[in-house]
C-alpha cells in the first residue's frame, strides 16, 4: 500500500466489465478502469441495488451487445444532406444509415470507423457523437416509474470515479 501511494504501483490498473439488469428488464454493461477492484465492485453493486437493479455474472448481458462504430449527425430533416451522408457513408463501407427525428446515425464495423469518418469529414459535418462502443442488438421500451429509476441508475453509475462507459438497451 505504501509503494502504491508513492506511485510505484501506478501501472496496476485493471479494466473490468460489470453486467447487470435494471428495472423493467433493461440490460446494463459498465466498463471500469480501477486500481482497486474490490472497491469498484462494491460501488457498482450498491448503485444497482439502490435503484432496484441487480448485478449479474460475467456474460449475463454481454451477448445482447456488439462492438460497433457510431457517428451521429444533426441534419434537421434536410433531405439533401441526409442523401449526401447516405451516399458517402455507404461508399466508405458503413453497415447502416438511419435517419429520424432530425438526426442521421451511421453505424460501422469497428475496423471501418476511421475510413467512414474520413469520408464524412469531407462533407464538413458537425458530429453530435462519433465513437466506437457497445451497441445493443435490441431496445427495451421503458416508461413511467421504471424509466425514472433506470435513468437515475445510469446517472449514478456514470458518476462513479472508476466508471469509463455505461451501455444499456433502455429506450427511455
Amino acid at each position: 500500500a505504501i509503494k502504491r501511494a508513492a506511485g510505484e504501483g501506478a501501472d496496476a490498473t485493471q479494466e473490468i466489465r460489470y453486467e447487470g439488469y435494471a428495472p423493467g428488464g433493461v440490460a446494463v454493461m459498465v466498463d471500469c478502469m480501477t486500481d482497486n477492484p474490490t472497491r469498484t465492485v462494491a460501488e457498482v453493486r450498491h448503485a444497482f441495488s439502490k435503484h432496484g437493479g441487480s448485478l449479474g455474472t460475467s456474460g449475463s448481458v454481454a451477448y445482447l451487445f456488439s462492438e460497433q462504430g457510431q457517428l451521429l449527425i444533426e441534419t434537421a430533416a434536410d433531405a439533401a444532406l441526409e442523401e449526401r451522408i447516405l451516399e458517402a457513408a455507404l461508399e466508405a463501407g458503413a453497415e447502416d444509415v438511419i435517419s429520424e427525428d432530425g438526426y442521421t446515425e451511421v453505424v460501422t464495423a469497428p475496423a471501418d470507423f476511421a475510413s467512414v469518418k474520413a469520408a464524412l469529414d469531407a462533407l464538413t459535418l458537425t458530429y453530435v457523437e462519433a465513437s466506437v462502443g457497445q451497441r445493443a442488438a435490441t431496445q427495451v421500451a421503458v416508461a413511467g416509474e421504471d424509466a425514472e429509476t433506470v435513468s437515475k441508475l445510469l446517472e449514478r453509475l456514470e458518476a462513479l470515479d472508476d466508471v469509463q462507459e455505461v451501455y444499456s438497451n433502455a429506450e427511455l
